[in-house]
C-alpha cells in the first residue's frame, strides 16, 4: 500500500493554496467543500478567486510565494504551471514538515486528492495513486450509478440513534447485528421515498422492540480458492459473522473478504501433522453459537462433499441452534474447469464418480471394480498419499494403464500446476513433480481433452502445464 487513505477533518482549518488559475480552481472547490479555511496566493487570480472573496470564502493575498507564508497551515497545495515554483513550494513544505500536494507531480506528493463519490456523511474515495487517473474515473462512474442518493440520510439518521443504541445495547457484536437488521428492513425503503419521520419512528420502535440476538451457524462453501468463485450468499455470510471458523484449504485471498473485526480460528487438518479433532470442532461451534456468536463455519469446496458439513450441523441439532448452508463450488467443478477438463462428455464420458483417498474408518476398501468402468470419470480428492495404492488397485481391477491422468495442484489459484500422463505413471507423476496437497487426481478419457481446452481458455484459467514423464525423457 503506497499511501495510508486518511478522511481529514479540514474544517475551519487553514490551507494555503498556492496557485490562481483553472488548475488552482478545481483544488479550491473540493477544499471549500470540506470547510477549509482558503487561503489563496498567486499574482493573477481567476475570476471565481475574486467572487468568493466577495462572499468572505477565501482570503487572496496577491504576491509571489514565499516560504513565510506557510506559517500556520496544515496543508498546501501547489497548483501553477510553473515547475520551478511548484519545487520551491515542496521544498519549504516538507522543510516545516507541513503536507503538500504538488498537482501533477506525483514526486513532490506528501498526500494525494483521491476520486470522491459524496452520499454525505458516506464519502468514498478511490486512487490509484497517481497511475491510472483514467481508470480511477471510469470506477467512480460505475460506483455513481450502483450507490443509491438515500445513503447519505440513511447514515444520518442512525447517527442520530447511534447513543441511544449504545445506551441499551452494551454489547459492540449486539450493536453490530440490530444495526444489520435495521439496514435489512422498512427503515431503507421508507427513506428512499423521502419519509424520513416515518424512517425514525419505525428505527425507535425495532429499538425499544430489540430483544438479544440468538447465537447461529453459517456452514459456507468457499470454494477452491479463486476468491471470484465465491457465491454471493457465501460473502454475506462471511462479512455478517462474528467468528470465522476456517480450514487450511481456505485461501488467503478469500479470509481477506471476512469482516476485519471478526474473530479468525483455524480448525484445518492436515494429513500426516497435528490438527484439531473433528469432535472438538463441533464442541467449538456450539460453544460459540450458545454464548451468542454469529459463527461461520468456513470450509474449502463445498461443505457436504467431503467437507463434514453434515457432521458438524448434527453437533448443532441437540442445542436448537440455528444454522444455514450454503454451498460452494466443489474442487471436481472448479479445478477441472480450469484445467480445461470437463467431467462429462458424451463421446469419452457418461458418468462421473466422485471419490476420497482416505479409507472408511473400518478401513474397508472401495469398489474398485466400480471405479475402473471405461467411459467414466474418476476424481479423487486426498489422493496423494495413497497414490500407489490407488493405481495399483485401478489396474488390477480392468482399468488400462493408457488411460489419460491429470493431478491438478493448487486448483483455481495463481499457482495452480497441471500435470497429466497415464494411469501407469500416476505415482510416478507425482513423485517426480513433487506434487503438494492440495491436490485433485482426475482419470479418465476427458483428461486427452485438457491441453486443448486449457489452451483455449488460457486468458480466464491460470495454468502451469508440466509435461508427463513419457514426453521428459
Amino acid at each position: 500500500m503506497q499511501y495510508l487513505p486518511i478522511f481529514a477533518d479540514l474544517n475551519a482549518k487553514s490551507v494555503l493554496l498556492v496557485g490562481g488559475g483553472h488548475v488552482a480552481l478545481r483544488k479550491a472547490r473540493t477544499l471549500l467543500q470540506a470547510g477549509a479555511a482558503l487561503s489563496v496566493v498567486a499574482k493573477e487570480f481567476a475570476p471565481e478567486f475574486v467572487q468568493w472573496q466577495q462572499q468572505q470564502q477565501v482570503k487572496l493575498i496577491g504576491a509571489e510565494f514565499s516560504p513565510e507564508l506557510l506559517a500556520g497551515h496544515w496543508l498546501v497545495i501547489a497548483a501553477t504551471d510553473d515547475d520551478d515554483l511548484n519545487a520551491l513550494v515542496h521544498q519549504a513544505a516538507t522543510a516545516q514538515q507541513i503536507w503538500v500536494n504538488t498537482v501533477d507531480d506525483q514526486s513532490k506528493c506528501e498526500f494525494i486528492f483521491p476520486s470522491i463519490i459524496d452520499r454525505s456523511p458516506i464519502l468514498i474515495a478511490i486512487s490509484s495513486g497517481g497511475k491510472a487517473p483514467v481508470l480511477v474515473r471510469r470506477l467512480r462512474e460505475k460506483l455513481e450509478t450502483i450507490l443509491p442518493q438515500h445513503l447519505g440520510p440513511l447514515a444520518s439518521l442512525v447517527g442520530k440513534f447511534r447513543r441511544k443504541v449504545q445506551e441499551k445495547l452494551h454489547n459492540f457484536a449486539e450493536r453490530r447485528q440490530f444495526y444489520e437488521r435495521v439496514f435489512n428492513s422498512e427503515v431503507v425503503s421508507l427513506l428512499q421515498t423521502e419519509q424520513a419521520d416515518a424512517a425514525a419512528s419505525k428505527l425507535e420502535a425495532m429499538l425499544e422492540g430489540h430483544e438479544p440476538s440468538q447465537g447461529e451457524v453459517f456452514v459456507v462453501g468457499a470454494g477452491p480458492g479463486d476468491p471470484e468463485l465465491l457465491t454471493l450468499k457465501a460473502l454475506q455470510c462471511m462479512q455478517q459473522a462474528d467468528v470465522i471458523v476456517y480450514d487450511y484449504l481456505v485461501s488467503e485471498p478469500i479470509l481477506a473478504l471476512v469482516r476485519r473485526d471478526a474473530e479468525l480460528i483455524c480448525v484445518g487438518k492436515k494429513a500426516g501433522a497435528h490438527s484439531v479433532q473433528q469432535e472438538h470442532t463441533n464442541q467449538l461451534l456450539v460453544d460459540l453459537a450458545l454464548a451468542g456468536k454469529k459463527v461461520c463455519r468456513l470450509k474449502g469446496g463445498d461443505p457436504f462433499i467431503f467437507g463434514r458439513g453434515a457432521e458438524e450441523i448434527e453437533a448443532l441439532l441437540p442445542h436448537a441452534i440455528k444454522f444455514q448452508v450454503v454451498p460452494g463450488i466443489t474442487a471436481a467443478a472448479g479445478c477441472a474447469a480450469y484445467a480445461g477438463i470437463p467431467l462429462t462428455h458424451r463421446d469419452h464420458a457418461q458418468t462421473v464418480q466422485i471419490v476420497t483417498g482416505h479409507c472408511q474408518k473400518d478401513g474397508k476398501e472401495p469398489d474398485w471394480h466400480s471405479l475402473s468402468r471405461p467411459q467414466q470419470t474418476l476424481v479423487i480428492y486426498m489422493g496423494l498419499m495413497k497414490s500407489a495404492h490407488i493405481q495399483q488397485q485401478l489396474l488390477q481391477a480392468g482399468r488400462a494403464a493408457s488411460t489419460p491422468v491429470a493431478i491438478l495442484e493448487n486448483g483455481t489459484r495463481p499457482e495452480q500446476r497441471v500435470v497429466t500422463g497415464t494411469l501407469a505413471e500416476l505415482a510416478e507423476l507425482i513423485s517426480q513433480h513433487q506434487i503438494q496437497s492440495p491436490a485433485l487426481l482426475v482419470i479418465g478419457e476427458v483428461v486427452s481433452l485438457q491441453q486443448q481446452l486449457a489452451w483455449y481458455g488460457a486468458h480466464s484459467s491460470p495454468t502451469v502445464f508440466a509435461q508427463p514423464i513419457a514426453q521428459l525423457n
